[in-house]
């Protein structure tokens, strides 16, 4: 089991840039991919970006491709999302995810969720 807990999430002007950050407990974080993904209201649950465990190979959504930068650090257990250049588009609840498929799209543990919100 590799239980997730996201931190980071909060209100930035359209613009701006947040960082998250999800931390991993468990002895398998080295062996699985991560992942964000983020949920608004009415609309489905979307993976917008995952780094793999081995390779470090990395996948972005295009609605967040060049803004947004994934990054893991498996020393510390901890997977980051740098999102810049923030638009209203971007609030949602946002998810960490660790799975052992690639892409992540089959999600074996969740993080609770973090919000963001990106004012007008």
């Amino acid at each position: 089991q590799v239980p997730l807990v996201e931190s980071g999430g909060g209100l930035v002007q359209a613009g701006g840039s947040l960082r998250l950050s999800c931390a991993a407990s468990g002895r398998s974080f080295s062996s699985v991919n991560m992942g964000w993904f983020r949920q608004a209201p009415g609309k489905e649950r979307e993976l917008i970006a995952a780094i793999s465990w081995g390779s470090g190979r990395r996948f972005y959504a295009d609605s967040v491709k060049g803004r947004f930068t994934i990054s893991r650090d498996n020393a510390q257990n901890t997977v980051y999302l740098q999102m810049n250049s923030l638009k209203p588009e971007d609030t949602a609840v946002y998810y960490c995810a660790a799975s052992t498929s690639w892409p992540p799209l089959r999600v074996d543990y969740w993080g609770q969720g973090t919000q963001v919100t990106i004012s007008s």
